[in-house]
């Protein structure tokens, strides 16, 4: 049972701005969105935000999981028992029990395990930043690192939060448990124990970056591999590269945001990549083999009909995006070029041309002899 005091005073969908039956796609469109404009690094020094943010990764973190959302609505709609009792372990007539067997009479059974301590695991955050990358590099794949400041793993102690050459020692009070019990006769209720702060040990001598913490704000460089055929936009998920858990707990993953610049030539359809070529009216005319440049940076060569009109479209096989599912092709637009200036020659030839041509481009728009107005 993962139900935590927190979940009742704290109002998670009122935090992302969602109503408290959105939809899951909902959830994470808002998360999203605030993650962006309280995200540490779009706003260093500004600690109101630094904990906006965290607050905002809680209550994603909570939602995002249908499993802890189901159980987060019931707490909150068991109201005030489920807030003060949270924490609590209790004794009915001699058996020992836990908050998840209270919950389980109030949810009909539904819990997904877990017990009272104050020191079990929990899960660092999730982060997220954003990356910008060249338009070779999201066709091509490439391999690069991400820059960010946050919570990581004190350094000088390991996260131990001792002093090195120190070592922490199991609390006296609560045995290491992280909670004390408070008998009231027929109850007996369990609260965080007051001297370990729930930690279950004491730090005598703390270390000196971290207060005894264990984690510290630090920069941090992440390699990461973009995969061929990344889209603008595209989240890539690092596991375990977010902030650290505590209590042993694993860490949250790092997501990273692309965003791709546009290219001088080409473009992109799905995993076909497309590229416009300008060809003269004699190749238009008469046909030609023509260079076409590839996203590798090596041309192929492309043969045009006799007659090519400009918009004709052809298709270069495999000079596209390769990516696990297929290899794209090349889309290759011809774009015939007609002169803006002729030189005295090349009017009378053109002109020529025109007076030994029996092409009528026109003639569907012309009317029939005899016809009407």
């Amino acid at each position: 049972m993962t139900a935590q005091r927190e979940w009742f005073e704290k109002d998670y969908y009122a935090v992302l701005g969602v109503a408290s039956d959105a939809t899951a796609k909902d959830i994470t469109k808002a998360y999203r969105r605030l993650a962006r404009e309280n995200h540490p690094d779009a706003k260093p020094g500004d600690s109101a935000a630094e904990e906006r943010f965290k607050e905002i990764s809680a209550a994603y973190e909570v939602l995002s999981d249908e499993d802890k959302r189901r159980e987060y609505d019931e707490v909150r709609r068991m109201g005030p028992m489920a807030g003060g009792m949270g924490n609590m372990r209790f004794t009915v007539g001699g058996d020992a029990g836990s908050f998840e067997d209270l919950f389980r009479m109030f949810s009909g059974g539904r819990t997904r395990g877990g017990g009272g301590s104050g020191v079990s695991p929990r899960r660092g955050a999730d982060l997220e930043t954003q990356l910008m990358i060249d338009f070779e590099e999201a066709a091509l794949g490439v391999t690069t690192t991400v820059h960010l400041t946050s919570d990581d793993r004190c350094q000088t102690c390991s996260g131990s939060g001792a002093r090195p050459g120190s070592s922490t020692k199991v609390c006296p009070q609560c045995n290491g448990r992280g909670q004390v019990d408070d008998n009231q006769g027929f109850f007996s209720f369990a609260s965080p124990c007051p001297r370990c702060a729930a930690r279950g040990n004491i730090i005598e001598d703390p270390c000196g970056v971290c207060r005894g913490t264990g984690i510290e704000k630090r920069n941090r460089e992440v390699k990461v591999r973009i995969p061929a055929g990344v889209a603008n936009g595209q989240r890539i998920r690092l596991t375990g590269k977010g902030t650290p858990g505590r209590n042993g707990g694993p860490a949250g993953d790092l997501f990273i945001v692309c965003h791709v610049a546009a290219h001088e030539f080409f473009g992109r359809d799905n995993d076909n990549l497309t590229v416009r070529v300008p060809v003269t009216f004699t190749e238009a005319a008469l046909g030609a083999d023509i260079d076409v440049p590839t996203i590798s940076g090596e041309s192929v060569t492309l043969r045009i009909k006799p007659g090519t009109q400009s918009g004709a479209r052809y298709r270069v096989k495999g000079r596209g995006i390769a990516t696990p599912r297929q290899q794209g092709d090349l889309i290759v637009t011809v774009d015939v070029l007609v002169p803006t200036s002729v030189s005295d020659e090349e009017r009378s030839l053109i002109e020529r041309l025109g007076e030994l041509s029996s092409a009528e481009p026109r003639q569907k728009w012309k009317r029939p002899a005899g016809g009407g107005s």
